[in-house]
């Protein structure tokens, strides 16, 4: 240990320490400053970038002994206040610039570096920057953070005023539709918002730290667990197995598919018998802290015999696999299309047909935060478990019969949250923590390295997906055909839901009255499927898109042209045969035309030796909700100070925290409260149950439910004469203060596993995605210089967070199409191997269009808006690779070399084509 001084916004810190720590720990654990965030630990993501003499450095990466000899340190507490803001705080917030927050304070301090150096940058010195320091977002696009630091470039030039984008209710006095900051954003922009990691900080001072026991194989029989060196080591409490359960130890899938032929409880919270996956929970250490943990775990020694590891759908459906879960088939579910007449004779009288069979990768959901939680009992004996659960409700029945806790003795609790994308619809760390707590019966919490958060948590499961087409001579579609398999990891959990999804989803968007199509769920022994942003569609519409330009091409038809003719129109149905609830592709196709036309003209003008360019188009399709019946709960309660709203709205960077707001101050305005008379009490499973916050149902069922009870409230209040009692008119007529309201879906059920037939869902949202790129014919890399997009996601209930969803979305789909895999557990271990997209990898010239139809189910008209962006961009992206260069390729992503291979078979004189399988 070693004395130093560090000087930290001002203030000379004299701190006794390791001079080997990292100047991240020092800050968030001696001197409690958790604005600085440790996400990725090894430097790829800039979330703990602080000013080191005006220098933005990356705070995990360095030893704070470096920084003892008078060094200016400054952290994201010292450049403003909640009073007094720096103008990038205040341009943050007003574009929306903090969804799920974790990246924030570390953009910030970089773009402070930049602006105290130069404060008329360009928006290309602006992008270049962060990517040069390493400044990496999920949630954003960049867009709306490019946009932050040019006005708040023009404050600091004295040509705008921080008044200018203070926060304003509209004259109106609505504040549907505007731009209203979410109520976390002053907190996520001064760094006081506290995620999971932070929560760890205010834990009591008796709480252990957990390291897990992880296989480093992927298939295996455990022939023994030996604990006993790391029992001795020191700190060392307690080494957790599955002994040590008391329940069933495993987490339920909750089975409803009734052809399913699995129970659903395949996933063990520690493994007794047998390795599944590479990463699964064998063992958890407790310790004192974290460091002895980890140690100690390196030396639980685990005895396995080594099975055949089955890593892709192909493998596991090998004639001589063996059962991965014995008594169980590899392939445990099945789901059927029937849809019209027979298409074999349709296909084959038709003028025109066309296969294309694709293959949608394992993409990572490369959330920032790792995945993190902490556990302790209560003084009423309850165990509380807080975690990044978007699903608190449906994870309470997930995991309490594995730990053996009586519901009533289950509290779930969720922190705030750096982004998940859907991978925490599925219970991960929270079992894990509910068995270590028991098992010490002491609080404790655990947080994942970077390098556990990518190889441990759910991933999108890769889909083969062949779909045929048919038209006749004017191309009027006629029929189509379909195939396909998902790939879902060793745990089947929501494995057959994902498998309808391509049954909902192939050829959506399009009046297709002929279809027949099987599927089905593989297990394997890659990483295990969770739920993912746009859950199915991508799989789908790789397929259907790609294939609907190829059979433009066929018919010497324009791609916008044969989709604009085949649009749902009324007469159409769904592939599911389900009436469309509004009819809007054509309309979007004829928003988008115009910017289609000059996207071509100006691709076809573009002249650069050894490149070329080329455009592309798709649509997508989503529903909202969670497939057939489904229900939401809120309430909302009268105060001596205004109105209190209860849900389980879950907020993973989407602000929940702003629907809710903005959903009660409209419906309650007849009170005249003001935003701030509104307080939110959310998000733990005391709360009224509003459902999992995935499958973009909250905007459209939480959304409901709040007005709903907001409206039960209102008449209760409401006098003869139309005015409304006060508060404390209430309590003296002894009327109820509190409305629990309820919102249940009318006219929805699950499709039949046989014929796919069904209505799945009240609301659907829809988009255009027009994709410009180059193409280097030199090295194959594909580069977005532009994209167009148009939507209808109904009512937009607020337009800052509508714009950041749909830019976030596109960065992920082109993430998606062109870097982003989780294949090899060797290299894809770190977000940059990954194919994280840094900002110089997502153009700046994002254009969205909006219609704005109004859904009859949705709270004022809303539809939901998260899936949406991300169904589809992805063909777009590969069928302008084809536009521009010739070179079909036919699964994600579409990296350099496979793009250069296909220019290779092309200047050869082959076809240019690259398969689903190579």
């Amino acid at each position: 240990m070693k004395r130093i001084i560090i000087n930290v916004n001002g203030v000379d810190r004299p701190l006794i320490v390791d001079p080997a720590k990292k100047l991240a720990d020092v800050l968030r654990d001696q001197l409690l400053m958790t604005g600085c965030k440790v996400c990725c630990d090894n430097g790829q993501c800039g979330t703990c970038t602080v000013l080191i003499d005006d220098k933005p450095i990356k705070a995990c990466m360095v030893p704070v002994s470096k920084y003892g000899n008078g060094e200016k340190i400054v952290t994201i507490e010292g450049i403003g206040t909640p009073e007094k803001l720096h103008p990038l705080q205040v341009t943050w917030m007003h574009h929306g610039g903090a969804q799920c927050g974790v990246c924030t304070p570390g953009f910030i301090m970089s773009a402070k570096s930049l602006l105290d150096k130069n404060t008329s940058p360009t928006r290309e010195e602006v992008r270049t920057w962060f990517n040069r320091n390493r400044n990496a977002c999920r949630c954003t696009g960049y867009k709306p953070l490019t946009d932050a630091v040019m006005d708040a470039a023009a404050i600091m030039r004295g040509e705008k005023t921080p008044e200018e984008f203070a926060q304003k209710i509209p004259d109106n006095g609505s504040i549907l539709g505007s731009k209203y900051h979410r109520p976390s954003a002053l907190a996520k922009v001064t760094g006081t918002w506290d995620f999971g990691a932070d929560v760890v900080q205010h834990m009591p001072p008796d709480t252990l730290h957990l390291a897990l026991v992880q296989a480093k194989v992927s298939h295996a029989n455990i022939k023994g667990i030996d604990s006993s060196e790391a029992e001795k080591m020191p700190g060392v409490i307690k080494v957790i197995t599955w002994k040590d359960i008391k329940g069933k130890n495993a987490i339920t899938g909750l089975i409803t598919f009734p052809t399913n032929k699995g129970d659903g409880w395949d996933r063990p919270i520690l493994c007794k018998d047998k390795i599944f996956q590479f990463g699964d929970a064998i063992a958890v250490v407790a310790a004192e802290t974290v460091e002895q943990a980890r140690a100690a775990a390196e030396k639980v020694k685990v005895d396995v015999e080594i099975l055949p590891a089955y890593m892709d759908g192909w493998a596991a459906q090998e004639p001589d696999a063996i059962e991965i879960h014995p008594g169980v088939p590899n392939v445990y579910y099945e789901q059927g299309v029937i849809k019209g007449e027979d298409t074999a004779p349709i296909m084959a009288k038709a003028a025109a047909v066309v296969e294309a069979e694709t293959l949608c990768s394992r993409q990572p959901h490369l959330h920032l935060e790792p995945d993190c939680g902490c556990a302790y009992i209560d003084d009423d004996g309850v165990l509380t478990i807080q975690s990044k659960s978007i699903g608190l409700h449906l994870h309470h029945a997930m995991i309490c019969p594995g730990l053996g806790v009586p519901p009533e003795k289950l509290r779930l609790v969720q922190n705030a949250t750096g982004g998940t994308f859907g991978y925490k619809f599925s219970p991960t760390i929270e079992a894990i923590l509910g068995a270590a707590c028991l098992a010490v019966q002491r609080p404790v919490s655990l947080v994942y390295t970077q390098y556990q958060n990518i190889t441990y948590t759910g991933k999108r499961s890769p889909g083969n997906v062949k779909t045929r087409l048919a038209a006749d001579a004017e191309g009027r579609l006629l029929a189509m055909e379909t195939d396909w398999w998902i790939d879902h990891g060793p745990y089947s959990e929501f494995g057959d839901l994902l498998t309808t999804r391509q049954a909902q989803f192939t050829g959506a968007g399009y009046d297709i009255r002929n279809i027949r199509g099987k599927g089905k769920t593989v297990c394997t022994n890659h990483a295990w499927g969770s739920a993912f942003r746009a859950y199915g569609s991508p799989q789908a519409f790789l397929s259907s898109e790609i294939a609907m330009d190829m059979l433009a091409e066929k018919l010497g038809m324009d791609p916008l042209e044969l989709r604009y003719k085949n649009a749902y129109r009324p007469g159409a149905t769904t592939p599911t045969g389900q009436v469309p609830e509004v009819f809007v592709v054509d309309k979007l196709l004829n928003l988008i035309r115009p910017k289609w036309e000059e996207a071509k003209a100006r691709c076809k003008a573009f002249n650069v030796p050894g490149k070329k360019r080329g455009v592309g188009i798709s649509i997508g399709i989503y529903g909202c909700g969670l497939d057939g019946p489904d229900s939401a709960g809120a309430a909302a309660e009268l105060t001596a100070t205004g109105v209190t709203i209860y849900d389980a709205w879950q907020d993973h960077g989407q602000g929940s925290d702003l629907g809710t707001l903005t959903f009660a101050h409209e419906t309650l305005k007849p009170l005249d409260l003001k935003p701030e008379q509104i307080k939110l009490v959310m998000n733990t499973t005391d709360c009224p149950n509003s459902g999992p916050a995935g499958g973009s149902r909250s905007n459209v069922f939480v959304g409901n439910a709040i007005k709903l009870s907001c409206e039960m409230l209102l008449n209760a209040m409401k006098k003869p004469d139309g005015t409304y009692r006060t508060y404390k008119d209430m309590v003296a007529e002894n009327i109820p203060l509190r409305y629990d309201g309820k919102w249940v879906v009318q006219g929805c059920n699950e499709i039949d596993p046989v014929t796919g037939q069904g209505n799945p869902f009240p609301i659907y949202m829809y988009e255009v995605f027009v994709p410009e790129v180059e193409v280097d014919l030199e090295t194959g890399k594909v580069t977005v210089v532009k994209f167009t997009t148009a939507a209808d996601v109904g009512t937009i209930i607020n337009r800052a967070t509508v714009d950041g969803q749909i830019y976030g979305g596109l960065a992920q789909g082109i993430g998606l199409a062109l870097t982003e895999d989780f294949d090899d557990l060797k290299k894809h271990t770190n977000l940059l191997d990954c194919g994280l997209p840094y900002p110089r990898d997502i153009p700046d010239d994002m254009e969205i269009m909006y219609l704005e139809t109004p859904r009859p189910q949705g709270p004022y008209g809303a539809a939901g808006v998260g899936e949406a962006p991300l169904t589809a961009p992805h063909p777009a992206i590969l069928n302008a690779i084809y536009n521009a260069c010739g070179v079909r390729i036919l699964k994600v992503p579409a990296l350099p070399e496979l793009v250069k291979k296909g220019l290779d078979l092309k200047a050869a004189g082959k076809p240019a084509i690259i398969p689903a399988r190579s």
